[in-house]
């Protein structure tokens, strides 16, 4: 049997921000879990600071930018819509990328009314917008990612505008999975076909919504996949096991 290439996991913490905002305080405290998964073996850690920071705040852009400055082997990864603009404290998706330069910035073409992520970019709407932002971030030494669906045409566009990689949006695949949809192979083709058309092209390659535990095996049987974000489920799984052994437990899926 080949040996698959380990695939990093940066672990993504809204969820804990989110359960702080429940309260007042720092209870429980984003920094503190960052350094748990970090000591469970994550390689990186994720954030989507919204707007109306339902979850992460700009406190907690600049607090994790601060710590991990010390942790010169984790990933920083910060999520976004780049066309977000100042919101009361909010300073504007740009400005605080700017402001907490992470070593990738993962573009996402979410709107401040969508629960979550649900769709990867248009690029035959938003390439030309995008390509200024992808050039200046690129220029303070931020690795672009963008999210975008198993779409061959559109992964080409992400090509032309100078993405360094794109993270495919998992949602359907999960949904497929967890219903066993009889749609599921088809479907897990469609992400294989475009992940190996992304790499033909020189993309790397990411992907990111909805896996867990269950379904991120079947997934890992894409080749060459460079990192995966999980934030949900892990957190979901930390109440029952633990976030050590939740994040010990996808490190190991992710390099078997």
């Amino acid at each position: 049997m080949t040996q698959k290439t380990p695939t990093a996991l940066s672990v993504n913490l809204n969820k804990i921000a989110l359960l702080r905002n429940s309260r007042e305080g720092s209870y429980p405290d984003v920094v503190a879990h960052a350094r748990t998964c970090i000591a469970a073996g994550a390689d990186g850690i994720t954030i989507h600071p919204r707007p109306d920071q339902r979850h992460i705040r700009v406190g907690d852009v600049v607090d994790l930018h601060q710590m991990l400055q010390s942790e010169a082997t984790i990933e920083f990864n910060i999520e976004g819509n780049p066309f977000a603009g100042a919101m009361g404290s909010y300073p504007g998706f740009m400005e605080l990328v700017e402001q907490n330069i992470p070593e990738q910035c993962t573009l996402v073409p979410d709107s401040n009314d969508q629960l979550t992520s649900d769709h990867g970019f248009d690029l035959t709407q938003s390439g030309d917008r995008l390509l200024p932002i992808i050039e200046k971030l690129q220029s303070l030494g931020c690795r672009i990612s963008l999210f975008m669906d198993p779409d061959i045409e559109q992964i080409k566009l992400a090509k032309d505008i100078g993405a360094d990689r794109i993270e495919l949006y998992t949602g359907p695949y999960a949904e497929a999975y967890k219903n066993q949809s009889p749609e599921l192979e088809g479907i897990f083709q469609s992400y294989y076909e475009a992940a190996v058309a992304a790499q033909e092209i020189g993309l790397g390659l990411n992907a990111g919504h909805d896996l867990n535990l269950d379904n991120l095996p079947k997934f890992r049987e894409i080749p060459n996949l460079l990192e995966v974000s999980i934030g949900h489920a892990l957190t979901v799984d930390s109440i029952a096991m633990g976030m050590s052994t939740a994040v010990a437990r996808y490190k190991n899926i992710c390099i078997s």
